[in-house]
């Protein structure tokens, strides 16, 4: 077993010290607990790091690997990790019901859709949403679906959309596919061709 995988489990046996009772963050979503959905699932993630636990895992974090110690630096802006993942072996063996519950808490004010993708010919749906905040995002909401899947993630805290692909694979955070806005850089304007040389005037 890799170093990584032993500190995620690490990591994620923590997630067993959360008090049920905590006040809820600002961003948090209220995530069901999809009763049942675990004994269904061929394969099922669920990840729960309020504050003071989020700060226990990222100890267990290198902080003399590179990625790793860049990952605990990006602990300290953060307020919480909640995962939600279900795998299933036959279509749509999950409740939709309760994914739409989770989209209305989307409908607050201060969430924003980032993005929203679609597809009927293979029947998935993925939308981002940031929660804004004076000009910073504050949380970020993911929920993904397709017959046989589906994926709920919720970070919580200051978040950099450039640095956030850095949380993929910690804490049971799968890929994001999110990058920041890269603006391209201005291309130089082509070299004028030069003058064509006189033709000299015949005597």
């Amino acid at each position: 077993m890799n170093a990584r995988i032993a500190l995620c489990i690490a990591a994620l046996g923590l997630a067993g010290l959360a008090s049920p009772a905590a006040a809820q963050t600002p961003g948090q979503l209220r995530l069901p607990e999809f009763a049942g959905l675990a004994e269904k699932a061929a394969e099922s993630v669920s990840v729960q790091l309020d504050p003071q636990v989020l700060g226990l895992a990222c100890r267990f974090l290198d902080s003399s690997d590179p990625e790793q110690a860049s990952v605990q630096q990006m602990c300290q802006s953060l307020r919480g990790i909640y995962v939600r993942k279900f795998t299933f072996d036959k279509d749509y063996a999950y409740p939709k019901s309760d994914i739409d519950g989770v989209r209305r808490q989307l409908a607050a004010p201060g969430w924003s859709q980032l993005v929203g993708a679609t597809s009927k010919k293979e029947n998935t749906d993925v939308n981002v949403y940031l929660l804004i905040d004076k000009g910073q995002a504050k949380s970020l909401a993911i929920i993904a679906s397709e017959p046989r899947e589906f994926v709920i993630v919720n970070i919580v805290g200051n978040i950099d959309l450039e640095k956030l692909h850095q949380l993929e694979g910690q804490f049971g955070v799968p890929e994001l596919q999110i990058e920041g806005d890269k603006k391209a850089s201005p291309k130089a304007a082509p070299a004028p061709a030069p003058a064509p040389a006189p033709t000299p005037k015949k005597k």
